[in-house]
């Protein structure tokens, strides 16, 4: 079949339909130009097509394909610079709202998502520098640069507000804007709670109670604080702590900006137990938990559990050292200006020699020798308990005063340690408050005992005057010094089923009693459960730890 001859030429067709070019437009603009200024436009040469240039390129012996590679570097090296461009200069950053819109963003702020009783780590990096909190979905993240973990989840999920952890400052991203609003006063005191010191003196002398987000009512200072597995021990301790007046003034009113982590970490912690505005009626320990666990070398953890004694015991210490204390000079912290006495230790030898009948004797030694320590805490012994069961076939639980087991103090009962005979007696003056550890758990080789004796005490006015050598200079002989309850930290062994051979075994429960002064009444928390319990019912459970603050001396007036 033949085809179809073409209407017009192939140079007509393509030379007609195709469009303008740059320079035929800037050829149009200058004969505009001329025009309007009444001159007349130079002559234009009408430009080629692609097909007449190239024909015309050919003839004149020009290389094509250079001048395209040449044509196309250009364009490459352009594109690569724009992309450059993009990718690392950083875009504008507003430095303040635009007028009438400096609540922008607010009301997608969600109180009831915000904790910040956690460790202050991104949930990106697992860094804990420079953190910001989301206050929309209440997250940690890193930066709120053009390139940080917050900028990108501003533009991801469209959560715009963040907080400063640090410097407690609210910034809108992406716009990278801060935010002074008066509405965020209370998100800015959650996250570090501070009191007047007018305010805290009043902790203890008016009865104030305050409301949760959601509406609960709870007291200040009596709250319970989250057990994240097994760091009941650790609660108990810092829930005691957090009622001795002077050390809790100390946190709560002292700037601790330049001491250690510990120290900063602990001061949070008593002043978020005792915060008036909470967003929630309960605390969580697990920043200061992470923190001891580092420095403990793991030793005491919140997913094993340990004794609170123990911990108490490491804590103080570490606490005293790193508010800058001394180990050989006293009272150089206030930890030892609460806590520490000194103890007079009389220890005689014996030993044991052969008579005539080849008998064995034990001889005391003639030299007593007499040292002085100092102390945080007193040991109490308790007697040994029963071994059989009375007539109605159940173990008899005994009960014995504490002044009993304090008479350990009184410089007249001995004690047997190894080969030497020791003595103890206290010595003047008594520290302020008096810690009480009464020893119910022992181990041996075999196997761990517990005693469950009962100790039974008077929450208040217990004299310790029978226990301290007389000194008048320092106290006049035969006046009682009078020491009140202040905590009462208790054990009570739960028996749960277990799938080893035994069948069942002891899990241990701890408990503390705190007085709540303003009221003048005693409640008992365990983890995060707090109820008022009767004063006359304390000593029925297991005293293991006891504080006790030593009453003020009214001077007489002379007339």
């Amino acid at each position: 079949m033949a085809k179809r001859p073409a209407e017009e030429a192939l140079e007509d067709v393509s030379y007609k339909d195709s469009p303008s070019l740059k320079k035929v437009r800037v050829g149009d603009f200058t004969e505009n130009t001329a025009r309007i200024n009444g001159s007349s436009p130079p002559p234009v040469a009408p430009y080629p097509t692609n097909g007449h240039r190239r024909e015309e390129d050919e003839r004149n012996g020009n290389d094509i394909l250079a001048a395209a590679d040449l044509e196309e570097e250009e364009l490459e090296e352009a594109a690569d610079l724009e992309e450059e461009h993009t990718a690392y200069s950083a875009p504008s950053r507003q430095a303040a709202p635009l007028e009438g819109y400096t609540d922008l963003y607010l009301d997608t702020i969600n109180r009831s998502v915000l904790d910040f009783d956690f460790e202050k780590l991104c949930s990106v990096t697992l860094s804990n520098i420079n953190i910001y909190a989301c206050l929309v979905c209440g997250k940690y993240f890193q930066g709120r640069g053009p390139k940080s973990h917050a900028y990108f989840h501003a533009l991801e999920v469209g959560h715009h507000v963040y907080v400063n952890m640090q410097t407690k400052k609210v910034y809108v991203l992406p716009e990278g804007y801060e935010v002074k609003s008066k509405s965020l006063e209370d998100i800015k005191f959650v996250v570090d709670p501070r009191l007047s010191k007018d305010e805290v003196s009043k902790l203890d002398r008016e009865a104030k109670d305050a409301w949760d987000l959601g509406g609960k009512k709870y007291r200040p200072g009596f709250v319970g604080m989250n057990n994240i597995k097994e760091n009941d021990y650790f609660n108990v301790v810092i829930q005691a702590l957090a009622h001795i007046p002077p050390l809790r003034n100390f946190l709560m009113l002292e700037d601790l900006s330049q001491k250690p982590e510990l120290v900063q970490r602990f001061s949070v912690l008593v002043r978020k137990i005792w915060n008036t505005r909470a967003f929630k009626s309960h605390v969580s320990p697990h920043e200061l938990l992470q923190q001891i666990s580092r420095q403990s070398s793991k030793r005491f953890d919140l997913l094993h559990q340990s004794d609170p004694v123990d911990f108490l015991s490491w804590f103080l210490n570490n606490l005293h050292l790193a508010l800058g204390g001394s180990k050989t000079k006293p009272g150089t912290s206030i930890v030892h200006k609460v806590f520490q006495g000194k103890l007079k230790v009389e220890s005689q030898q014996i030993t044991a020699k052969a008579d005539a009948g080849d008998r064995l004797r034990f001889e005391e030694a003639a030299e007593v020798l007499v040292d002085t320590s100092r102390y945080l805490m007193l040991t109490l012994d308790l007697p040994a308990s029963p071994l059989f069961q009375d007539e109605l076939e159940k173990n008899i639980i005994p009960q014995i005063p504490l002044t009993s087991i304090l008479s350990k103090y009184d410089g007249l009962q001995s004690q047997e340690h190894l080969n030497t005979r020791k003595r103890f007696r206290l010595l003047h003056p008594l520290p302020p408050y008096l810690l009480f550890h009464i020893k119910r758990f022992s181990k041996n080789k075999f196997v761990a005992e517990h005693n469950p004796t009962i100790v039974t005490f008077p929450v208040r006015s217990l004299d310790m005057s029978p226990y301290v050598e007389p000194n008048p200079a320092l106290h006049s002989p035969g006046e009682p010094i009078w020491y009140d309850l202040v905590a009462n930290v208790t054990h009570e062994a739960v028996r749960t089923r277990d799938d080893s051979v035994e069948g069942e075994a002891e899990k241990k429960v701890w408990r503390v009693q705190v007085r709540d002064r303003a009221r003048d009444e005693w409640l008992q928390i365990q983890d995060l459960y707090v109820e008022r319990v009767a004063t006359e019912t304390l000593f029925t459970k297991e005293s293991y730890l006891m504080v006790w603050e030593r009453r003020k001396e009214h001077k007489k007036r002379k007339g």
